[in-house]
Order: structure tokens, then sequence, then C-alpha cells
């Protein structure tokens, strides 16, 4: 764990006090791990303010935090450590504002839009939908047009720097090296500026066109359906495997164009999977990327994939991802002049091919599966094995047509049981759909730039915010660390907090 660090050595902890930051997306994973972070090692950080959006349930920003944030396991820690602490700290220097980001000025009034750009220095945008088949209208407003929201608030701060939290997966199709600079599109087709961004407000009012077709055309669930289709088929039209990742490249762009005068870091991770080691080793909330294939297999519900074994598979840990947020974020501070672009990632300085994570998480299983109760119910029968994905849609179209054909005839026949092993190949054929171009890597993503900053930043601050994937020793993260925080988080119950009033804590 980092040892203690006196702020006046440490270059983050300097350049962040006194400092108020409003940051979105503090309602996912990722978005918990930074708050959480910041609240436990910048105390003298000016103040915290949170867009959330206000549900059916929970209609004001501050009862979402306390229902749905402030009760996360990821505050642990910080409450064995000093609850009265936390809950003073919430009080004092959380300020939660009701706001939706794709609405225009987040859906506040002019007063408290002005209000609240004179009242932030900063800001970190971690809002996004991270479906990969999200419908194309939804995927295009959170992870793109709302950007625009940002823009218009730096604006009104006087050009306050931002902090754009994107993905390394913004370099879609193109296959090699992908370094830290702007992405191009793998198929063209999008005008580049000269200033280097990709120009894309003439792309826009082109898919907002089909999205309106489509909208004319279809209702209800079919409506739903042929929008996701449309989002996956313009993607690919340019050079990206889904909706997700082609809405967030659009929304690199339109800030690069946008925020022209004020400073700007684009943040790019790889694969976020469980915290290596803070706020807890494994700590980890719902099913991510990789994690949908573990647990589908780990059920037996897949025993085959399409993948590349010898393919370098770019998982990162949160934590990392959360001090490379917060590190890019002080730099803002200190050197606030241009546009800047890091990749945080694991796939150049401390490679793992697909092969290799498929055969440690395949060992841990067998030999300690009883460790993970809530994970396996009991020792994997089958092992699990990854393939060409042409011989994988032979092998499974093949075996799929005469069992659908057989489960077709029970139902004829009056029988209401479902073929489970026709159910199996469904689930492995949908999970193939959405993730295997994760599995089948043909690219190398690199951090130079990132490691550079750490460098630059100096001891302290990478004792205290490490950042360099070359720490991971591989083994005992996948099979002692992320298999445990899966079984312990991500599929534990989530329990509820209640933060103590200021006179409660003066009773104590």
């Amino acid at each position: 764990m980092p040892q203690a660090v006196e702020p006046e050595s440490s270059k983050i902890l300097t350049s962040l006090r006194g400092k108020h930051v409003l940051i979105t997306g503090t309602t996912g994973f990722l978005g918990k791990v930074v708050l959480e972070k910041l609240i436990r090692t910048v105390p003298d950080i000016g103040g915290i303010h949170l867009m959330i959006r206000g549900n059916r349930r929970h209609p004001k920003a501050h009862d979402r935090f306390i229902n749905e944030i402030a009760c996360s396991s990821v505050f642990e820690r910080l409450k064995l450590d000093d609850a009265d602490a936390f809950d003073a700290f919430i009080e004092n220097k959380v300020h939660c504002v009701t706001g939706e980001v794709t609405a225009p000025q987040f859906g506040l009034t002019q007063a408290r839009f002005e209000q609240l750009s004179g009242q932030i220095d900063a800001i970190i945008n971690s809002a996004a939908s991270v479906n990969f088949r999200e419908e194309l209208d939804k995927a295009l407003e959170i992870n793109a047009l709302c950007l625009r929201n940002i823009v218009a608030l730096s604006e009104a701060g006087g050009n306050l720097p931002v902090v754009q939290v994107s993905t390394c997966y913004v370099n879609g199709m193109n296959a090699g090296q992908a370094h830290e600079d702007v992405a191009r599109p793998a198929k063209g087709g999008v005008t580049r500026h000269e200033d280097g961004y990709y120009d894309v407000d003439e792309l826009i009012p082109v898919l907002q066109d089909k999205i309106a077709d489509v909208k004319s055309r279809y209702s209800g669930a079919k409506l739903e359906k042929k929008l996701v289709e449309l989002g996956i088929c313009e993607a690919n039209r340019y050079g990206w495997s889904d909706t997700y990742t082609f809405t967030k490249w659009m929304g690199e762009q339109l800030l690069n164009k946008g925020l022209k005068g004020a400073p700007l870091t684009i943040l790019r991770p790889s694969i976020i999977e469980s915290a290596l080691e803070e706020p807890a080793p494994g700590w980890i909330e719902g099913v991510k990327v990789a994690d949908a294939i573990i647990l589908a297999y780990a059920r037996e519900k897949v025993a085959v994939f399409p993948g590349k074994r010898s393919g370098v598979i770019d998982v990162i840990p949160a934590d990392l991802v959360a001090n490379s947020i917060i590190m890019s974020l002080a730099e803002l501070f200190v050197e606030p002049i241009r546009h800047r672009i890091y990749q945080c990632c694991s796939g150049s300085g401390n490679p793992i091919t697909l092969g290799e994570f498929i055969d440690h998480l395949m060992t841990e299983a067998k030999e300690n599966h009883a460790a993970y109760d809530r994970l396996f119910y009991r020792r994997p029968r089958k092992p699990f094995i990854a393939v060409g994905r042409r011989l994988f849609d032979t092998v499974m179209g093949g075996v799929r047509l005469p069992l659908s054909v057989l489960d077709r005839a029970m139902k004829i026949a009056g029988s209401d049981r479902e073929l489970k092993v026709l159910r199996n190949i469904d689930t492995t054929m949908s999970l193939a759909t959405i993730f295997g171009f994760y599995t089948a890597p043909d690219y190398i993503f690199h951090n130079d730039k990132l490691l550079d900053l750490a460098e630059r930043m100096g001891p302290e601050d990478k004792l205290l915010f490490p950042v360099d994937a070359r720490q991971i020793d591989w083994p005992i993260y996948l099979r002692k660390i992320h298999m445990a925080g899966l079984n312990k988080y991500a599929l534990s119950e989530r329990k509820l907090y209640r933060l103590k009033t200021r006179k409660e804590r003066q009773a104590a």
C-alpha cells in the first residue's frame, strides 16, 4: 500500500489544495473509485461537486448520492478508518447538483448554470453509456452530443480545464501500435481538420437523419432493435466494432474542437477491471467486459469462445485508472497550456496474452473453486477453449441448427421444457457478438506519455498515485485478487449506509 506522503512534497496534493472539481458519472464503477481516492488522499481539496441525475425513486441528487453512492462498499475503508471524518467530509465538501448531462445546460436554469461555472475550477467527465450495443440515439447523446454542455460550462467559467474519460478502443479497427494520439477512422470517410482532430459536425446530422428515419418506420421493441442494429452498422461503416467506441471517438473530436481555448486532457483506459490495491484489493462493482465471460464459464454456460490466444488482451486495474485521472487533473493546474491524450493500459509495458489470461483463471478455478462460493457452484468440468472466429461460427452454427429443430419439435409435441444446451449455445453466441472484438486483439496500446507524466510529477506522487501497469503480477492479480474481488464485491448484496448528522457526531 502507498506510504504516507507529506502534502508539501507532492505536486498533485499541492496543485489540488483548495480547488473545486465537478465530476460527472459517479454513479458508475470508475467514478466511485475516483471519488473515494480524492476523499481519502486529498483532504485539502476545496470541494467536490457531483452532477447526478435524479430518478423516480430519488429525484434529488443528494438523495440519490446517499442511497446509491455513499452506501457503496468502495467507501468501507474510509468508514473503518474514521467514519466521523468521512461523514464530515461528505457534509462539508461534497456538493450534489441535480442535473441531466444530455439536457441543454444539464437541465439547469441559466442562473444556476452560471453559478456552477463560477464555483468550480475544473471538470472531470466520466459519464458515459458503456453498453456496447446501445441504441444509436442514446449512445450519441450521452457519449458525444452532451459534451457540448461540458464545452459550454468550461467557457462560462473562463475556459475551465477538462479531463475527459474516454477509452483506448476509440482506436477502433486500426491494427498494430496504438499511441497516445488522435485516433483516425479505420475506414475513413471523415475529414481531418488542420488542427489534428476529425470534424464530425457533418457526420452527426447524417446519423441523426438515419435515426429519424428508423423512428418514423418502427415503434416499441422493434424500434429499439433497429436502433441497436443501426448503431452497429454505422460503427462498422467507419471502422469501429461497436456503438460505444464509435460514439466515444466522436466525443473526443467534439471536445478537441470545442475546447480549443481551454486546457483538455483525454484519458483513455483499456479494459477496466477490479482494483489492484485501492480502496481494497479486488474491489469491483458489477460484471465488466471479461467478467461476463468468466461468470458464464463459472456457471457452465460457456466452454468455447472466439479468441486469439496469442493476442495481448489489455486489462488495467481500476485504481491505476483513477490515479491517472487525478494526476491528469493536477497537471492541468500546473501546466494548463495544451491538449493532451494519455492512455492507461498494460499491453505495451506488461503484456498478457488471452491464452495466459484464460489459463490463469482456469487453473485457479480447478484448484480453488470452493473459495469462490458465489462465483462457482461446483468445480468446472469442462475446459475453456478459445478458437478462431471462423471455426467458432462454423461449429456453433452447425450445432445450433439441429438443436433448434429438436427444440421446435418438442414444443409442437406439447413440451414446455427448453433445451439447456441450446440455451447455453445462445448465451455463448450472444457474448461472442458483444465481446468477440476484444478477445481477438490485433493491436498494442502504448502509454509512454502517461509514464512520462508520472516521472515529471516526482517520486512522491508515483508512490501515492501509481499508474504504471508494470507493477502488476498477473498470476497473483488474476488468481488471487480479481477472482476474490468478483466473489466478494460483484456478486455480494449491497448494504445501506446512513450518514450521521453533525449533532450525532458531536454527541458520540
